[in-house]
């Protein structure tokens, strides 16, 4: 009961016809990711005018002997590259592929510089790190395994072929073990702050790419709801209109004689007319009851009934709601049926519907100070080691078909706005869905919507 293949299509429809590649591609995690430039270029010229400080301060402040022109030489072409990508848009966006061979360029220049200063005795062969930390917090996990490879294969050459380390007698050479311990401590933080940053910077996407989802879902719903209004404002302008041709034509239809050739014509104009007003009545009804107006409310058990007869996707399903109450005493909220309200108990009642053998059963327990709605399959219920996982973006077992494993999270994140909690648990046979309401919470919402 993870994900509804319906509402999945319902965020399809909400997306624009050009975006829809794009979009999918982000959801699923499949899409390119692009670097902005501007941003990859500052960061450069920090590093640009960092290593030129640093080589200028050892060389001449310190008096510590270093190979000026290809440390230098190296460096003005990493400004020479900088100034050229300067030209650019600032809002131009670098595919993945540019954006790590930018990367890349960067960590073979670096490991250029150390390899004339020491190698992996020169403290600043940690800056190895940077790259593939930038990579991990933009790209793709595929860049930055390829950028850590670089970055061992990098160290392991320096550690392997190393260069006197530049000094006041002439040259420090350290021992080989501690210079092995330094490629050891390089290659595991360059390993593990990669792969932290990537898993905390790929979960803040997910999040925003569920987020977005969400709100495109919404917008759609918003989008029917304002059409249903707009359909009933119609229907009413016309009618007066339409009532007046109306009249016109059964005048028309009396004054002509049987058998005069425009008798056929009256009558058609006459049921047209009929019709016309028919699908008017029709428009105003919907637009009222079905997309409901802002003042309408309906008591929640209604509303469940309602929302569940737009779930009825398996006819051999059996649909029951069912109304407790602790006391006699106990009412029954009336709400308005928002399109957030909506969607996110249709999205648990249909991933009930689908789950399920023969019957969904939606309970209504109304307390003295709570109310709960239980969505209860008989289905195979929840395994162990999903039920941790509902409610997570991006969670799904049926991948296969389509999944994408937003729809435990969307309906979450919209009932949460009212206040409510979500429980998930089995029953001896089936899955069910515990959503709970304070009652001042829940018409404190009913008030607000």
């Amino acid at each position: 009961m993870l994900f509804s293949q319906s509402r999945q299509d319902a965020i399809g429809r909400a997306r624009p016809a050009g975006q829809t590649g794009r979009l999918a591609g982000l959801l699923t995690g499949s899409g390119e990711r692009r670097v902005r430039l501007r941003t990859l270029t500052m960061i450069r010229w920090i590093a640009i005018i960092g290593q030129a400080f640093t080589v200028a301060l050892v060389h001449f402040s310190l008096e510590v002997r270093l190979p000026l022109g290809p440390l230098l030489g190296a460096i003005g072409l990493s400004a020479l590259i900088n100034l050229i990508l300067s030209g650019f848009a600032a809002t131009t966006r670098l595919t993945e592929r540019s954006a790590g061979l930018l990367l890349g360029y960067d960590i073979l220049q670096l490991a250029f510089l150390l390899g004339l200063t020491g190698g992996l005795q020169n403290p600043f062969s940690i800056l190895l790190i940077v790259p593939v930390t930038l990579s991990a917090s933009t790209l793709s996990l595929r860049t930055t395994v390829v950028l850590c490879l670089m970055v061992v294969v990098a160290a392991t050459l320096l550690a392997l072929f190393p260069t006197d380390l530049p000094w006041y007698p002439g040259t420090l050479e350290l021992p080989r073990l501690y210079v092995g311990a330094l490629w050891l401590a390089l290659v595991l933080g360059t390993v593990l702050v990669a792969g932290y940053a990537w898993r905390v910077a790929d979960e803040a996407r997910r999040l925003s790419d569920a987020l977005a989802a969400t709100q495109m879902a919404l917008a759609r719903e918003q989008q029917l709801s304002a059409l249903g209004g707009l359909a009933a404002a119609a229907a009413h302008e016309l009618g007066s209109p339409l009532a007046t041709i109306a009249v016109t034509a059964r005048e028309l239809a009396n004054s002509v004689p049987h058998d005069s050739p425009l008798a056929e014509d009256v009558a058609l104009l006459v049921s047209e007319g009929q019709r016309c007003r028919e699908i008017l009545r029709s428009l105003s009804h919907k637009g009222v009851s079905e997309e409901h107006a802002p003042f309408t409310r309906m008591p929640l058990s209604n509303l469940l009934e309602t929302v569940a007869e737009s779930c009825r996707r398996r006819p051999e399903i059996d649909l029951v709601t069912t109304l407790e109450r602790s006391t006699p005493a106990s009412a029954e909220p009336r709400l308005v049926p928002s399109p957030e309200l909506r969607h996110a108990l249709a999205n648990l009642i249909d991933n009930a519907v689908q789950f399920a053998e023969r019957e969904v059963r939606i309970v209504v327990a109304l307390g003295p100070t709570r109310v709960a709605v239980r969505i209860e399959d008989d289905g195979p219920g929840f395994a162990a080691e999903v039920k941790e996982l509902l409610g997570e973006p991006y969670f799904s077992t049926r991948r296969e078909a389509g999944g994408l494993g937003l729809g435990v999270f969307i309906a979450q994140t919209l009932l949460a706005r009212t206040g409510a909690t979500l429980q998930f648990d089995n029953r001896d046979h089936g899955a069910r869905v515990t959503i709970t309401w304070s009652r001042a919470a829940l018409e404190g919402a009913a008030s607000e919507i």
